[in-house]
């Protein structure tokens, strides 16, 4: 028998007389609706945060149906008496949490608003598994066209998109403050392959049907993660390193793609000599023939445009595999962290492998530059315009950073900056003081000029250093 003090004999039988035997638990409440994002409020969920997604999906191109089991495991960060995840379209079968039957409901554009059997207590271990079905619908953004699951013309399917994507197929929390290792199994008619994320842990037959298995294990930002469904022409190599390659194309990829593809290894080593170690498990690319308005740096295989199988494209998006991919967005308005990167990633690249003179090249974009140029923000440019001038603006920003700091801190900022923040997220004015530590200088007035205003820069911020013009 364990001995009990009379204060914890007290204590049990006050809780048994206001809670009718049993003590009084925390019945929690709600998660948030919205991860708090400004631009896109209700994206992503409070109250949780998800460790593992574990996906097993059934899809018939022929009918376009999909069926889904969406096995998370996550943590509360309070106690919940129910949580939301995000999921656009599709019909919600069943709920499980912690193996019980869950009650739940659809609100809004794309809430599923769980209740658990029992409330879940803060910092709780838990599964939710959710069982769906339907057909996948993108998302239309004026700006980029469809995003998320969209169809091919071969009758395959392929999902691309940013800032939604995921939702359009799984249930998600679709923030990129919640990042996640993602397990998935993709059951198709045999004359069709599959191409996902991370590393394949090998395809099984069943009669007249094959399950893909794909699993990745650098923690992922929702919309970072695909699946590919076509009669591929798969290739697979593998990176000094040992990490393994992987390349799909669709039937009808010109020559000069795969060409240009075949540089994947050089294009890793020369990024990892600016940036560090590449960060993730796997490499390669998904290439399709559909001319989707864009490309993206979906976690360790980019999936490219059918219009953009070419070097700087591929430089573009595997810079982003330490820019934007392993250290993602703390918020959308930081989206320079990934944008601007990456399309510097391209200078650098023009400048080591065609002897392109940068200092040219930035007094010819500075010199053209409109008032819509210098009227392009860089930081917080609000909900629509994330991916404008991070593109040309972005870079002759870093390039002037460069020259007004010197080049020795400016690179050892883009080699420990990554490595810092590897498989978190950070931000913009996070980075500003970052880089204020390295070169030992206060940066604010720059900063303000190129990232936080939207006017031309006074003349000791646009022409610093050598970028001075000739007389």
């Amino acid at each position: 028998m364990r001995y009990r003090s009379a204060a914890v004999i007290a204590a049990v039988l006050a809780a048994s007389v206001l809670g009718g035997g049993t003590a009084l638990a925390d019945t929690g409440k709600p998660g948030a609706d919205g991860a708090g994002d400004s631009y896109y409020p209700q994206d992503g969920n409070g109250g949780y945060d998800v460790g593992d997604y574990n996906l097993k999906i059934g899809y018939e191109p022929a009918t376009k149906q999909l069926t889904g089991l969406q096995t998370i495991t996550g943590r509360t960060t309070q106690a919940l008496s129910s949580f939301n995840l995000d999921l656009h379209g599709l019909t919600v079968d069943s709920v499980k949490v912690n193996g019980r039957k869950a009650a739940f409901t659809r609100t809004g554009d794309h809430e599923l608003v769980i209740t658990p059997a029992r409330p879940l207590r803060n910092h709780e271990r838990f599964t939710a598994e959710i069982a769906y079905h339907g057909v996948p619908q993108p998302i239309e953004d004026p700006a980029l066209g469809e995003n998320g699951w969209q169809y091919a013309k071969s009758g395959g399917a392929f999902v691309a998109g940013e800032p939604k994507s995921a939702t359009t197929w799984y249930p998600v929390n679709d923030t990129p403050r919640d990042k996640a290792t993602f397990h998935l199994a993709v059951t198709v008619p045999s004359e069709w392959g599959v191409i996902s994320n991370g590393r394949e842990r090998g395809h099984f037959a069943d009669g007249p049907k094959t399950t893909y298995v794909w699993a990745e294990e650098t923690p992922a930002v929702p919309y970072m993660t695909t699946v590919a469904i076509d009669r591929w022409e798969f290739e697979r190599t593998k990176l000094s390193d040992g990490t393994p390659v992987v390349n799909a194309y669709a039937p009808g990829t010109p020559a000069s793609t795969k060409q240009a593809e075949a540089r994947l290894p050089e294009i890793i080593d020369f990024l990892a000599s600016k940036f560090g170690r590449y960060p993730v498990d796997a490499a390669g690319g998904i290439f399709l023939t559909e001319p989707i308005g864009f490309s993206l740096e979906t976690l360790s295989r980019p999936i490219y445009s059918g219009a953009a199988g070419n070097i700087p494209t591929i430089v573009h998006e595997n810079a982003h595999q330490w820019w934007g991919d392993s250290v993602a967005v703390d918020k959308w308005k930081d989206v320079c962290l990934n944008e601007c990167f990456a399309s510097y990633a391209e200078w650098l690249w023009s400048e080591a492998k065609s002897g392109q003179d940068l200092k040219a090249r930035y007094l010819n974009a500075v010199q053209k530059a409109t008032d819509r140029f210098w009227a392009g923000k860089l930081y917080d440019m609000g909900p629509g315009n994330e991916f404008t001038y991070v593109y040309s603006k972005g870079p002759a920003a870093l390039h002037a950073l460069k020259n007004y700091i010197g080049a020795a801190p400016f690179d050892r900022i883009l080699k420990t900056w990554p490595a810092i923040h590897r498989d978190g997220n950070a931000s913009l004015p996070e980075f500003q003081k970052f880089a204020e530590r390295v070169a030992h200088k206060n940066l604010q007035g720059f900063f303000d000029a190129w990232f936080y205003g939207n006017t031309k820069p006074a003349p000791e911020y646009l022409y610093p250093g050598d970028l001075k013009p000739a007389a």
